[in-house]
């Protein structure tokens, strides 16, 4: 007898279904007592994403508290500029640093070689298949070009004026730092499909603020690369776009790139999520965060407002951005036990 299809991939085949799949981003570790137990146990947080002994187990502990559909490997964005030679550590209470961004020919030379030094990444994803039951679905993902590239020209995290300003000033510049980032990424999610991802999410969390031209040239195309490299290494995992921020071009995305489903944000209104299901397209999200923090009343309702207004699908249950790290434990088990029926104890 043959193993049933998961839930969350059915929905992105556009199947509708008695509820919506549902899964958290960053549900992988921060909320959790656990996750932070074993944090401490790693010198650094770029070697606790690069051990897949302990990656795993990242990846597993919120599978083992909440009956979600879907797992997501516990790897960060970051890791293919460190793969293409580019210094990158987190500091306490300041987040991300990166060195000076390198040649980009320097770059270009070590795109081949990133891929294997990611590999920790693909063990992981080996390990966690053996252990997710059939029936919950293994998620890989990667930063997207234009959420990696400013970063890489800021050396940190910031409200991204550097590099959107760069987009304008070095366009040619740019395209070539995003065109390696193409391919390096393509190769990483090939990697993950082959690894054991039945499911691959390209995370373009600073898709905000562009103008219609500039999303085209430096989000668009740089997605719709990525997703034909994919398909034409033979993997056959759905994809899913998430271009956060994005507003109103959110549906030129879903016309412009070849992706299975469409992660929402927040801002997301009802009316769009419809129009992309009635085009077929599953689409993914989009409970404020924030709100989940929140808890009471409002959360209950804003729950049953998304499951009124997009559950008959094709949808996958989601935030409109990551779990936040003070989330109440109990917020999180209310909330999946309303979608999947299935009573939560914390």
């Amino acid at each position: 007898m043959s193993e049933p299809t998961p839930k969350l991939l059915r929905a992105l085949q556009g199947e509708p279904q008695d509820r919506p799949p549902i899964w958290f981003m960053r549900q992988a570790g921060r909320s959790l007592p656990e996750y932070r137990a074993l944090r401490a146990k790693a010198p650094d947080f770029i070697a606790f994403c690069l051990h897949p002994e302990m990656a795993a187990e990242a990846t597993l502990q919120p599978m083992r508290r909440f009956p979600m559909d879907g797992a997501i490997v516990f790897a960060d964005i970051l890791l293919i500029p460190l793969a293409l030679g580019q210094k990158v550590w987190f500091e306490a209470g300041e987040g991300p640093k990166l060195e000076p961004l390198p040649p980009i020919e320097s770059l270009r030379d070590q795109i081949e070689a990133s891929t294997g030094r990611l590999s920790a990444v693909g063990e992981t994803l080996s390990r966690v298949r053996a252990e997710l039951e059939p029936d919950r679905a293994l998620i890989g993902f990667a930063g997207a070009p234009w959420t990696v590239a400013t970063y890489m020209l800021e050396g940190r995290g910031s409200q991204r004026e550097e590099a959107r300003a760069f987009a304008y000033a070095e366009p040619e510049k740019l395209d070539a730092l995003l065109d390696v980032l193409v391919e390096a990424t393509a190769r990483y999610l090939v990697m993950q499909a082959k690894a054991g991802a039945q499911a691959l999410k390209l995370f373009e969390s600073w898709a905000e603020g562009l103008s219609e031209e500039v999303f085209e040239r430096i989000v668009v195309r740089p997605h719709a690369a990525i997703v034909e490299k994919v398909r034409a290494a033979g993997v056959t995992a759905p994809i899913i776009g998430f271009p956060r921020g994005a507003g109103a071009q959110v549906e030129n995305y879903a016309e412009a790139v070849p992706v299975n489903g469409i992660a929402l944000d927040t801002q997301a209104t009802a009316a769009l999520g419809r129009r992309l299901q009635a085009q077929g397209r599953c689409i993914q999200g989009a409970l404020d965060n924030l709100l989940l923090r929140q808890g009471g009343p409002a959360l209950d309702a804003r729950v049953e407002q998304l499951l009124a207004q997009w559950g008959d699908g094709p949808w996958i249950f989601n935030l409109g951005h990551g779990v936040m790290p003070d989330t109440p434990i109990e917020h999180i088990a209310r909330t999946v036990g309303r979608v999947t029926g299935k009573p939560v104890r914390t």
